[in-house]
């Protein structure tokens, strides 16, 4: 079998909400300029003792459940997220020993909002390369833990949750094609400046704020429409499809103006384009897997159907698959 399926899906959210009204309080905002600019509503945020690892925990359990598949079924583990626990060990590892996965092969991967885009690829590859049979893959963010609250251009965007997907050697193959890039030529566009080996904390760096992450917000939305598009156009032509082909539409949640932007190329109505920015807010790598997750649980996505999934993120990176679902 060198094919791969998604064989069960989940997904977690923490239960403390920031809605727009609890902004308007501390920012110079209000719910109808937040809503008009992002589509944003609300927002999941993480307890004080609520790491990532915790929140890949719920998603992974999750997907098991719904999957009916024991931890010790899963042969890797992988965790996409931009808000590990720690710089390392990598969070995957400690999300493995604590569903009782222990000695099972686990690792992160690190390109913000395009993780979960570039971990379906991989995760993809090795099934179908025959190095693993089933793969677990998280996309998970605790963003809230590296937002400054009193940032109002970053502050209203970012919330936090963790969705996780199992995926499985199959006869018929469900990875129709990716396009993946990446152009790291300016990373200050989006990153976190301080606690890397260019830029360590020292108590100069805390007062400056670079424990916090920093976006130049009109080059990051003029960048994500073209590379959406870009991304999709290309993943579609790799897989010999039309537009027309495309069932659904799962962006990387971002901002609801990008999301309109890429729907309108595909042509795509907006009853088949999956959107929860109202609830969650933009989760980075944990996005799409979440959309996907409230999808199926919906009953939206049927056997046959082509699902183009698209992100893009720090790097600056993008990317978008094509996916048959079975």
């Amino acid at each position: 079998m060198n094919g791969v399926k998604i064989s069960a899906v989940g997904h977690y959210a923490p239960a403390a909400i920031l809605t727009n009204e609890d902004l308007e309080k501390t920012l110079d905002t209000s719910d109808e300029w937040i809503t008009t600019r992002t589509g944003m509503k609300r927002r999941h945020i993480a307890a004080e003792n609520e790491a990532t690892s915790d929140l890949c925990i719920a998603a992974a359990r999750d997907a098991l459940r719904n999957g009916k598949i024991a931890p010790s079924d899963i042969d890797c583990y992988i965790v996409a997220t931009s808000t590990p626990d720690y710089a390392f060990p990598a969070t995957a590892c400690i999300v493995a020993a604590q569903l009782d996965a222990v000695g099972k092969p686990a690792f992160d991967m690190e390109i913000a909002c395009s993780g979960f885009i570039y971990g379906l690829t991989l995760a993809s590859s090795l099934i179908r390369a025959g190095v693993y049979s089933r793969v677990m893959l998280i996309g998970a963010e605790s963003l809230s833990k590296i937002v400054d609250r009193s940032d109002r251009s970053t502050a209203i965007l970012f919330g936090d949750g963790a969705g996780a997907v199992v995926l499985e050697a199959a006869a018929e193959n469900s990875f129709l094609s990716s396009e993946l890039g990446a152009d790291g030529r300016r990373p200050e566009t989006l990153c976190l400046l301080g606690g890397g080996s260019r830029r360590r904390l020292t108590a100069e760096s805390l007062k400056a704020g670079e424990q916090y992450l920093r976006m130049e917000g009109r080059e990051i939305f003029k960048f994500a429409v073209t590379k959406m598009i870009e991304a999709t156009g290309i993943a579609l032509h790799r897989a010999n499809l039309q537009k027309s082909d495309v069932n659904w539409l799962i962006p990387h949640q971002a901002n609801k103006r990008i999301i309109d932007a890429a729907a309108k190329y595909l042509e795509m109505p907006e009853e088949r384009v999956i959107v929860n920015i109202e609830e969650y807010g933009n989760t980075s790598a944990a996005s799409i897997p979440i959309a996907l997750s409230e999808a199926l649980t919906a009953g939206k996505i049927k056997p046959g159907d082509i699902i183009v999934f698209v992100g893009f993120g720090g790097g600056l990176s993008w990317g978008a698959v094509t996916w048959k679902w079975a």
